[in-house]
């Protein structure tokens, strides 16, 4: 009997229990890196002052848990707002530049005179972005500082964001626009009846991009261009309390609930937990969007 050698390629063979039992080792670890401070971070945020001193400043399982953090930085109130209005501002903010990059890349993706002019524009913000110094001068002239619009306005076009999204729109068969040309459709009807439906998975990515790093985890520009803490978003909020470990000045100390004052690492790691909760549960419903939005609107096909 004469056996055939397998002409599977050597990435289609079954892996060895070896190969396997290596796998899940490196999965494991990775796994433990990974969700390790997390769970030390919510354990540290629900411990007592006992269990810090034990743990020696890290616990992972708290013995006498106690939400007296989470309590005083809520009946401080400038939590409280701060959330409200991290939350507007990243509506706001996602919806308008999500609306300003989709028109301007349909746009741009068409043969249009100046389009290159304007790709190559965006692509130089990319190789020389500006200075501290500059943005904030034009911030100043626009009359700005100490207002919500600075955060939003200025940051409103992301040119990476804005070169996926062309990339993907440019990949849509021109004869589907076309036969929509022909029933008599316009441009701008052409886009809401046809291009935006396509596109929903680059769209969700492209909101997630602006909505986690430019505006909810962005806390430099109110730090440099709102001068009044009472409208502070939740970030700046929550840096203050990381570096000084306290509420902030002109707010209620302790909760009506709280007879001590939490541990200084509690309300440190309460306030972390605060902020980057509302990011993880939303997470969840955008991450099937996510490879295939990418990878739509990066690779030319």
């Amino acid at each position: 009997m004469i056996f055939m050698q397998s002409t599977r390629p050597a990435w289609m063979e079954r892996p060895s229990r070896t190969t396997l039992t290596a796998k899940f080792i490196v999965l494991a670890l990775i796994v433990i890196v990974v969700v390790y401070p997390f769970v030390s971070v919510l354990a540290t945020s629900l411990a007592s002052e006992q269990d810090i001193t034990n743990g020696g400043g890290m616990v992972l399982w708290p013995v006498h848990p106690s939400f007296d953090a989470y309590t005083t930085i809520f009946s401080a109130g400038a939590v409280a707002h701060s959330i409200w209005v991290s939350v507007a501002i990243t509506a706001v903010g996602t919806l308008l530049s999500v609306a300003i990059t989709t028109m301007l890349a349909y746009a741009v993706s068409r043969p249009i005179m100046c389009g290159r002019l304007i790709l190559t524009m965006a692509l130089l913000t990319l190789l020389f972005p500006p200075g501290i110094i500059p943005s904030y001068l034009v911030v100043k002239q626009l009359g700005l500082l100490n207002n919500y619009a600075s955060l939003i306005l200025p940051v409103m076009l992301n040119a990476f964001n804005f070169v996926v999204l062309r990339q993907f729109f440019m990949n849509i068969p021109q004869e589907l626009t076309d036969s929509a040309r022909i029933d008599g459709a316009s441009d701008l009807g052409i886009l809401l009846k046809i291009i935006l439906p396509l596109s929903k998975p680059v769209l969700a990515v492209i909101a997630l991009f602006y909505a986690v790093t430019t505006y909810w985890n962005s806390f430099f520009p109110a730090l440099l261009y709102l001068s009044d803490n009472a409208k502070w978003p939740l970030q700046l909020v929550a840096r203050q309390y990381v570096l000084q470990g306290s509420p902030m000045l002109g707010s209620t100390a302790y909760g009506a609930a709280a007879s001590a004052p939490p541990p200084t690492q509690s309300l440190q790691m309460a306030v972390v937990v605060v902020a980057i909760v509302p990011i993880l549960v939303l997470y969840p419903f955008l991450q099937k969007y996510f490879t295939r939005g990418v990878l739509t609107g990066a690779i030319k096909g």
